[in-house]
């Protein structure tokens, strides 16, 4: 019988992460989850197995290349393959500094965590995917990805080399049976939104709740679903695109 496939999902504990996590678990995959906080761990993994899967946590800081290292190996020892990873963790940054306010560290830490993270996970993720025969990566981008946000210009320039990257290794790993894209959220309800906008009825939710067309945020679920199908069989002649789950934000 041959053994359930095994995905990798950064930054799992909360929001996006956690949906997908979730997702494949009900589908019967093999997971490695990764977040910050090592208090995270038990009870992410008690809903896995709740979901159905067979899950192990990782501590893990994505911004550190060692961490990454960490996460596949890991995932290679406890499982013996890797077939899908999913580079979901970041950060939001500091999104009330105009470029010319901008400081070292929340560049540093922005990009750190957004663009570097998802660079040394791909580094570590393609010689355990190569290994296993070939598989799927999908890397969490943002609308931030295809256009300009005021005040937001780390983060911007964080989600925009993730399309990059994106496309650099779908045509390096095309040869090797490995599939590479990104899927692009608008606002998705989520801590992170939260942070930014407030929690509740506020004029800076329903401000950004009118960028999307359909009028509203979207939710992990949602976004945990355009995941899947990138990750899937029914997606196997798509490579090197962008999945924008946005609620027609890009679309005007």
């Amino acid at each position: 019988m041959k053994p359930a496939p095994v995905v990798l999902i950064t930054g799992a504990a909360a929001g996006i992460g956690k949906a997908t996590a979730l997702a494949f678990a009900r589908l019967g995959y093999r997971l490695l989850v990764t977040d910050l906080k090592a208090e995270s761990g038990p009870p992410l993994l008690a809903e896995l197995k709740a979901a159905g899967g067979d899950a192990r946590y990782v501590v893990a800081d994505q911004a550190k290349e060692t961490d990454a290292i960490l996460a596949v190996n890991t995932a290679m020892e406890a499982f013996g393959q890797l077939d899908v990873a999913i580079n979901n963790a970041g950060t939001e940054g500091d999104q009330t500094l105009g470029l010319e306010n901008q400081t070292d560290a929340n560049v540093r830490r922005t990009l750190g965590v957004n663009a570097e993270g998802v660079l040394w996970c791909l580094k570590h993720e393609i010689p355990a995917l190569r290994r296993s025969g070939g598989g799927a990566i999908v890397n969490v981008s943002s609308v931030a990805g295809h256009v300009g946000l005021e005040t937001c210009g780390a983060y911007v320039a964080s989600k925009h080399a993730v399309e990059g990257l994106t496309k650099a290794a779908a045509l390096e790993l095309a040869c090797f049976g490995i599939r590479v894209n990104a899927v692009a959220p608008g606002a998705i309800q989520t801590d992170m939104i939260d942070r930014a906008v407030g929690a509740g009825d506020t004029d800076a939710r329903r401000a950004i709740e009118g960028m999307h067309p359909l009028g509203r945020m979207g939710t992990p679920e949602e976004v945990a679903a355009a995941i899947l199908f990138l990750a899937s069989d029914a997606a196997s002649f798509i490579t090197g695109q962008s999945l924008a789950v946005d609620g027609g934000w890009l679309a005007r």
